[in-house]
């Protein structure tokens, strides 16, 4: 009978109790605790978490008979119901099983019905549940004063520990305490009642425990030098990380017991610091910041500010800015630029342009709307440069950045016609959370896991290669600091990022396995010139570095050596500094480079060649001869001249070859005309009530004429570089093709919309 209802479903006596949730540091430290549903404070924890001397503690004082009985002990049941009806002083006989009974169910037990009531439910109990259940469940639903219930609540208000760490003379105090809390814990009496109970309880384990003699002189110490509190209430408990606790709140509300990754130390060093910050830039209307680290190692938050002041409601004090969609500005460039190396567009040398450009109806701009011409990549990532990053960002495929962003489960996210190209400049919206993922994802070799603040098992997957992360990484480490000028000396890589119209300033960077975002702005979306990313938010993530470097709460110099270094497929090679391809004999300026083998563009430079001149009358010829000399010459194309030319930095014109020359001398297919618009893989919208036409451009090194034709049909012609407008007659897909003087020619593929 008893096996068949022990066997028969039941509910976890955890579950008929409503219980608090603790939220605790990476140190164990609590940071939280919050109220149970019946306005207490309960923690529940399971028996083999609290010290082996507290539970022999509390049945030796309450029911030392316990393991034998079955829920009631009739012997000191009628030693009790004696003394209480003879005159002498009342007498409880309840076990631990009538005690939890009572609590568990509201029985009145001072009247005989209730104690009878009380009795039959305590059998119900032991019939139903292990004595094991049962004393877990009674150790948890024990009054320690106020509304204070539970060994572990107990320990913690009391004692500033877990219940597994209680020692014997803190669970003697604690065992006491639940027979009579409102008078044991009296201020009146100076806990005189608990220090008479405790007494009496250790001398009587003396005799069953001689060995703990020991602790005779801790037991002989009073009990308010154990620092019991006065008056439990809120404000006795700690409430650290609000933001970050409320986040672990919503997503962990049904548990008791929330292990966090959090240093406080950490959370306390962003706090004071962005607080100094804020007093020492009132004057420039900043008033709010939100800051996040993370550890890419352990994939835990170390430290998070979701406002600077939780308790100011002029600023919207209590949202969460880490988790609030805000658009991101320049910090998404680094991925463009690890996608187009994983796709064998670029390497770190390679020369991309930064000159006025349009893409299809989209003609961004760079911040300080200046243009500085050729550039390479890894200076156009460190300089922040718009035009470079959108154009490789029109000719990224499988991924494009909008893949790359879905695939790292970015929520939100609209069509990707919806964001076009504005995409690579922030055009779209991320949480601090997404963005320090993926940033998390560059340190963690291009392995991406989904933000989580807590360890979950979240599947881990590539979304770059671990050749790119690195170089992406490599290269925003020599991105100089804004205070010194130079790059970090402890190898950060970081980036800035102002959203349009200056409503976000953003500073986001990898520190060895740590990653740190900064953003200043406010929550209602106000703009403020000072909200620009090099100049609000780069000051304050490197004073909070600093800051954590001193107290050593990063990691270590030779960590951080061990962190940068290259993986093995990685290598280095040298190329030439002008063009970025691989040198030729004729070019003498080298640099180095990273190189992915079998991605990384392996083009041989062809833009120094050699040139003969003869003497006599300094005119080009075919080749060497005796009254001949030669000169090393760039042959850059018409586009490249051009944009020299804007940057104030001139280069020669190449010399034209006599026509003579045509069957000797080979043109390479660098003279090949190549169209820069209209791009691939734009669909051109041309408006009905305001049509525009659509500008038709091709570089070519022959300088020559160059001829434009739409499917079959000619459009016009013009010299190389120049630009032709055209205007279709209807919509659909062109093939457009350029064809130079010597026949050499380039198409393209563009689709027409027309729209009212």
């Amino acid at each position: 009978m008893l096996l068949t209802l022990r066997l028969f479903p039941k509910p976890a006596l955890a579950d008929l109790i409503p219980h608090s949730t603790a939220i605790y540091a990476a140190d164990s430290t609590l940071l939280r605790l919050t109220l149970a549903e019946d306005a207490q404070y309960q923690l529940w924890v399971p028996l083999a978490d609290i010290a082996p001397n507290a539970i022999e503690a509390a049945k030796h004082y309450e029911d030392r008979y316990f393991d034998w009985h079955f829920g009631v002990n009739p012997i000191a049941l009628l030693r009790g119901i004696l003394r209480t009806y003879s005159g002498s002083s009342r007498q409880g006989a309840s076990t631990i099983t009538m005690q939890l009974a009572r609590g568990l169910y509201g029985i009145d037990s001072r009247s005989i019905l209730g104690k009878v009531k009380q009795i039959l439910a305590a059998i119900w109990l032991e019939c139903r549940y292990s004595k094991h259940e049962i004393l877990e469940a009674y150790l948890n639903i024990a009054p320690y004063g106020g509304n204070i219930k539970g060994i572990a609540t107990a320990s913690l208000f009391y004692f500033n520990k877990p219940a597994s760490r209680l020692n014997l003379p803190e669970a003697m105090t604690l065992a006491v305490i639940p027979q009579n809390p409102n008078k044991r814990l009296s201020i009146t009496n100076k806990n005189a009642m608990l220090n008479e109970a405790r007494t009496r309880l250790w001398r009587d384990w003396l005799n069953s425990h001689p060995q703990d003699v020991q602790y005779d002189a801790d037991m002989a110490l009073p009990a308010k030098s154990l620092k019991i509190t006065k008056k439990i209430s809120s404000s006795n408990l700690p409430f650290l990380a609000p933001h970050f606790t409320d986040a672990l709140l919503a997503e962990n509300h049904r548990q008791s017991t929330i292990q966090s990754g959090l240093n406080i130390h950490a959370q306390a060093t962003l706090e004071r610091m962005i607080t100094r910050y804020i007093a020492n830039n009132k004057n420039l209307g900043i008033n709010n910041v939100s800051a996040m680290l993370f550890d890419a190692k352990t994939m835990q938050v170390k430290a998070l500010v979701g406002s600077a002041d939780y308790f100011n409601p002029e600023i919207d004090g209590q949202v969460n800015g880490t988790a609030a969609k805000r658009s991101p500005g320049s910090t998404l460039k680094p991925f463009i630029y690890g996608l187009a190396m994983d796709q064998s567009l670029i390497h770190p040398a390679s020369i991309l342009k930064d000159a006025p450009t349009s893409f299809g109806p989209y003609s961004p701009e760079n911040f300080d709307g200046r243009f500085v011409g050729p550039i390479t990549a890894a200076d156009a990532l460190i300089r922040s440069r718009n035009i470079p990053a959108v154009s490789l960002a029109s000719r990224l495929s499988q991924p494009s950045l909008y893949d790359f962003l879905k695939n790292a489960g970015v929520s939100h996210l609209k069509s990707e016609s919806h964001y076009g190209l504005a995409l690579a400049l922030g055009g779209g919206e991320l949480t601090m959370e997404e963005l320090v993922s993926l940033y998390a994802m560059l340190a963690n070799h291009g392995r991406f896991k989904p933000f989580s603040l807590t360890r979950d098992n979240s599947p881990i997957f590539p979304l770059l290669s671990e050749e790119s992360a690195y170089i992406t990484l490599d290269m925003l480490r020599q991105n100089p600091r804004p205070d010194s000028g130079e790059p970090d000396k402890y190898k950060t890589a970081w980036k800035t990022g102002t959203s349009w119209g200056f409503h976000d300033a953003w500073t986001i960077g990898v520190s060895g396995n740590n990653v740190l975002a900064i953003w200043v702005g406010n929550f209602d979306g106000k703009p403020n010139p000072a909200f620009i990313g090099i100049k609000s938010a780069a000051p304050l993530f490197f004073q909070i570095l600093d800051s954590l470097r001193h107290q050593r709460l990063l990691n270590s110099q030779s960590e951080l050596e061990l962190e940068a270094m290259p993986p093995r497929t990685l290598t280095k090679v040298m190329v030439c500094t002008a063009s970025g391809d691989l040198p030729n004999q004729y070019c003498s300026k080298l640099s180095e480079t990273w190189f992915i083998p079998g991605k990384s563009p392996i083009k041989v430079s062809t833009l120094h060649r050699p040139v003969y001149f003869d003497n006599t009358t300094n005119q080009v010829v075919c080749g060497a001869g005796v009254n001949t000399r030669e000169e090393i010459i760039e042959f850059w194309d018409s586009d490249m001249l051009r944009l020299f030319r804007e940057a104030g930095m001139p280069r020669r014109i190449p010399p034209t070859l006599p026509p003579e020359c045509s069957n000797k001398t080979k043109q390479t297919t660098d003279d090949k005309p190549q169209i820069t618009s209209p791009l691939k893989g734009v669909v051109y919208t041309i408006r009905l009530s305001k049509p525009e036409a659509i500008a038709l451009k091709a570089s070519s090194g022959g300088l020559g004429t160059i001829y434009w034709f739409a499917d079959n049909s000619f459009i016009a012609k013009s010299e190389a570089g120049a630009g032709v407008p055209w205007s279709p007659q209807q919509a659909g897909h062109y093939i457009l093709r350029v064809v130079d003087e010597a026949g050499q020619a380039d198409n393209r593929e563009v689709a027409v919309e027309f729209v009212p």
